[in-house]
């Protein structure tokens, strides 16, 4: 299984969150645990999901979704499990 962690954070607004699952359910990403909050405006929403059945290269995701941000007004991160539990590793 390909796990990733995909942060979105910014000002909230309606339909990030559409935005977002439209993008993966299009690409055949599978969200397996979801989380988010919106703070004094500020939303942030922070996904595990399954890459492994999406067809496109992994930094073509990762592009396509930056880009999906930029155009929604907030910033959309993306990391490999492996390397997100590596750097948050004590």
């Amino acid at each position: 299984m390909n796990k990733t962690i995909i942060t979105v954070i910014g000002k909230d607004a309606v339909g990030i969150i559409a935005k977002v699952c439209t993008y993966l359910m299009n690409n055949n990403v599978n969200v397996e645990d979801i989380s988010q909050t919106i703070v004094q405006g500020y939303f942030n929403m922070m996904m595990i999901v399954d890459t492994s059945k999406c067809e496109k290269q992994y930094i073509d995701m990762v592009n396509d979704l930056e880009k999906l941000g930029d155009e929604t007004g907030v910033k959309i991160r993306c990391q490999r499990e492996e390397i997100f539990t590596q750097m948050h590793r004590l």
